[in-house]
């Protein structure tokens, strides 16, 4: 049995690990690479292996750094299952189309702007004379109405100019066909992912769905135990129990612990300072005119982002400020919530669910749909707080929303989770601190957005403590009540500096703990 780590090695992003037997290649995971535009693009294209030889495919949580490339995957010839819990499935049934309409979406308005940029230069495209009033018709053909994209006429328009077209990575149609692939079942239940080759879920306390998997190899009167963390959650933050800690006996002796360390040299704020931050972010913004714009995870953030402002509501905190979500995708993902109530804590019970209300539903707030109502919300300047993805400020409507907020300085961009390496939103969130730090005196620093730049004069908060992930003590908490007896652990998913503090923090517990490089293998023996 062996083990050979593709993606998210010391790196946050990319989720993606191939456990080879005699007979059998089990996936784990298979995420979107985020970052760098370009660089990203460049690594998700590109599969380090045949897809028609993986036998089957074991899904952690629904997140796009751990699911977005599945549909790319079954495009390139995997024909098999794709096992992950009840939530998870249910969750990817709206979360991979989304994803792939998101990434028709931008590539349909990166070549606008090109074919747009290219008609600026006129009279005249690559030279070649086209004079004013053809360069008057062309520019008009661009849209359909005042915010449809003439899709027929820019492709038109490219192909005869010669320009260089984006294309998505996969489409909704690619999307769709994936979920036949999906089976979901529940935790604690065995199931068989391969010759003599199983897989058993437990909790993770991530997000909903979320899990830690446990793969046994039998063969030659001996058993193998991978296990992989996927994504840990913190202890006590509400809507979700707290990572599992009671392993069933036949899951507890570990060969090998595939573990994740976003948060490897880290501490969170206390959970129980959240809500009192975000009390002060949301009044303090309020009080002078502005909005509110949070970037933020349709699945899971944006739930708990909901919860605590219906807490704060129902208190008095803070002014009932319209609350909109702007995703459609969180609309459905709120829904599977709603559907899986059996995975929610005792507190969530108590406070809202004992009483008949929905936590993520109040008086307040208002799901948007369509891009008509996105963009007349983008124009409205009344205080008011916008949930939009995606949550590292990459792709979809949030990036609209930056453009027309992010020069007033009445308006705060909260930054409410982990934000990678060259990302828009962490680039966002180190000029934001940095301008904070000199007095938010002289000129502000320009931020990119859509290929465009504009001064960042919003203030920007972050509130460290809503991350989804364990900081490090969290991860050794995990590690020591969950009481696995673990014979090697290989760090992933952190970028490199956390992952090789937590391995060198492991290893001072007495841990023998690796991290692996992008490509290495392992081998079980």
């Amino acid at each position: 049995m062996h083990v050979t780590f593709h993606g998210a090695v010391r790196e946050v992003t990319g989720s993606m690990h191939l456990i080879g037997t005699d007979t059998d290649h089990v996936l784990l995971d298979c995420g979107l690479h985020q970052g760098r535009r370009r660089e990203a693009a460049e690594k998700n294209r590109v599969l380090p292996f045949d897809a028609a030889m993986i036998s089957n495919m074991v899904l952690s949580h629904a997140h796009v750094d751990h699911s977005g490339r599945i549909p790319l995957l079954v495009n390139k010839g995997f024909a098999g299952r794709i096992v992950c819990t009840r939530g998870t499935a249910d969750a990817c049934a709206y979360l991979l189309p989304d994803s792939a309409h998101i990434q028709e979406q931008d590539a349909e308005y990166l070549n606008y702007k090109t074919v747009r940029g290219a008609l600026s230069h006129g009279p005249s495209l690559n030279g070649k004379p086209i004079g004013p009033r053809k360069y008057e018709q062309l520019r008009k053909m661009l849209k359909k109405g005042r915010n449809q994209i003439n899709r027929e006429a820019i492709a038109d328009l490219m192909y005869k100019y010669r320009l260089e077209a984006i294309e998505p990575l996969y489409t909704v149609a690619d999307a769709e066909q994936a979920l036949g692939q999906v089976d979901g079942v529940p935790y604690r239940q065995t199931v068989t992912i391969g010759q003599d080759l199983t897989c058993t879920f437990y909790e993770a306390g991530h997000i909903l769905g979320s899990a830690v998997s446990i793969l046994r190899h039998t063969a030659n009167g001996r058993t193998r135990t991978v296990a992989y963390t996927g994504d840990i959650g913190r202890f006590d933050k509400p809507i979700l129990r707290n990572p599992c800690h009671n392993f069933d006996p036949q899951d507890r002796d570990i060969d090998l612990l595939i573990m994740e360390s976003t948060y490897g040299d880290r501490d969170h704020e206390p959970v129980t300072d959240l809500k009192p931050q975000l009390q002060k972010a949301l009044n303090a913004t309020f009080q002078r005119g502005g909005c509110v714009l949070i970037p933020s995870f349709a699945f899971g953030r944006t739930q708990e982002l909901l919860y605590l402002i219906h807490e704060l509501y129902d208190e008095g905190a803070v002014p009932r400020m319209p609350v909109y979500v702007d995703s459609p995708l969180a609309s459905n993902i709120t829904k599977v919530f709603a559907e899986h109530p059996e995975v929610y804590d005792q507190e969530s019970h108590e406070t809202f669910l004992s009483r008949g209300k929905n936590p993520f539903d109040f008086k307040q707030v208002h799901f948007v749909q369509t891009v008509e109502e996105s963009m007349a919300l983008m124009r409205d300047n009344n205080p008011h707080i916008v949930i939009s993805a995606s949550g590292m400020c990459e792709a979809g409507r949030i990036l609209h929303h930056l453009r027309y907020k992010v020069h007033s300085s009445r308006n705060t961009i909260l930054m409410v989770g982990f934000m990678a390496q060259h990302t828009l939103g962490r680039r966002i969130q180190e000029l934001g601190e940095t301008y904070a730090a000199n007095g938010r005196s002289g000129q502000p620093p320009l931020v990119k957005i859509l290929n465009k730049e504009y001064p960042l004069q919003a203030q920007v908060v972050k509130i460290g403590g809503f991350s989804a992930h364990a900081d490090r003590n969290e991860m050794l908490r995990f590690l020591k009540e969950s009481q696995l007896r673990i014979k090697k652990i290989a760090v992933v998913h952190g970028e490199e500096a956390q992952s090789l503090a937590f391995g060198n923090l492991l290893r001072e517990k007495g841990y023998d703990a690796v991290v692996p490089m992008v490509g290495q293998t392992m081998v079980i023996k």
